[in-house]
């Protein structure tokens, strides 16, 4: 199966680069192992996207998906396990299927990050949750802890202070690195309690989680929480890269120039996969247009 361009990802960057990619009348693949938004579908409110007031991540995901259909992209539910790019064609390898295109746009942004101590993953459905939009229902009238203080973390507490009886924000700085609208916010909310130097060295619990232990200044205590949400930071979701080819940075991120260009020619970026310093739905969406714009330009040759 051949195609011009073969979009890996669906989150804010595929999808633009897809929406662009479409109307200059290329035949396009959009390859999504989960759901089209991403990262956007758990965002429990979006307030900075030019042009929308507020609108919550699973209604924009859904408006991105129609749009998608609207245009007659292809989508396919696959994972991208390898991708060979030598000569004019490129392969994009899945579990069970090979794809051609004349040129790649890898957008496949960032997974959560975890904390790396024990039963994490036992726990995990178990207790431990990423999103509150999704899980926070669970905890109807039950106390939770959410570990982190930027701006996910404190979207994360803001919405479940609408289901829970009280909210633990755990953070291991003195401060909060949410942006100061959203910490304003929290700080008016009479459910939350934030923690602030303290880190969780435990999990506790048999079959599932009934509890944490926290370090602060040498000390120790326990919280007894019926589950916690983490929001501690992302990284790339870029395993599949053959990293001795395509140049990418220490934390595994894809290195691009000024328009999306990886060291590979005809291999395109964009998103929260890509190096940069700032990871916004604005900039994945910016990133989308220009590699877009720059694999049609590509195919011209």
């Amino acid at each position: 199966m051949s195609y011009d361009i073969i979009i890996i990802g669906g989150g804010p960057a595929g999808v633009t680069s897809a929406i662009y990619a479409l109307r200059a009348n290329k035949k396009v693949l959009l390859l999504e192992k989960e759901i089209i938004g991403g990262k956007v579908a758990s965002s429990p409110l979006i307030e900075n996207y030019p042009g929308i007031m507020n609108i919550n991540g699973v209604e924009l995901s859904d408006d991105l998906n129609k749009q998608l259909i609207s245009l007659g992209v292809e989508i396919l539910r696959k994972t991208v396990i390898d991708l060979q790019y030598e000569g004019t064609v490129k392969k994009v390898i899945t579990k069970d299927e090979i794809y051609e295109a004349k040129a790649i746009i890898i957008a496949t942004g960032t997974k959560y990050k975890k904390l790396g101590i024990e039963k994490e993953n036992e726990f995990i459905g178990k207790g431990i949750s990423f999103c509150a939009i999704c899980d926070g229902f669970f905890y109807k009238n039950k106390t939770v802890a959410v570990i982190g203080g930027g701006n996910t973390a404190v979207a994360n507490a803001l919405e479940l202070a609408n289901v829970c009886e009280k909210i633990y924000l755990v953070q291991n700085l003195e401060y909060l690195t949410a942006e100061y609208i959203l910490t304003e916010q929290l700080y008016k909310n009479k459910k939350v309690e934030i923690l602030y130097n303290h880190s969780i060295i435990k999990l506790l619990g048999d079959e599932k989680l009934s509890g944490i232990e926290l370090t602060s200044n040498n000390k120790t205590k326990i919280l007894k929480i019926d589950g916690i949400f983490l929001a501690i930071g992302q990284i790339p979701e870029t395993e599949f890269i053959n990293k001795e080819k395509v140049k990418v940075d220490e934390m595994g991120y894809i290195i691009i120039d000024e328009n999306c260009k990886t060291n590979i020619e005809g291999v395109f970026a964009g998103g929260d996969c890509v190096s940069k310093e700032i990871r916004q739905l604005t900039t994945a969406v910016s990133d989308g247009t220009i590699a877009a714009l720059n694999a049609i330009k590509y195919l011209r040759k």
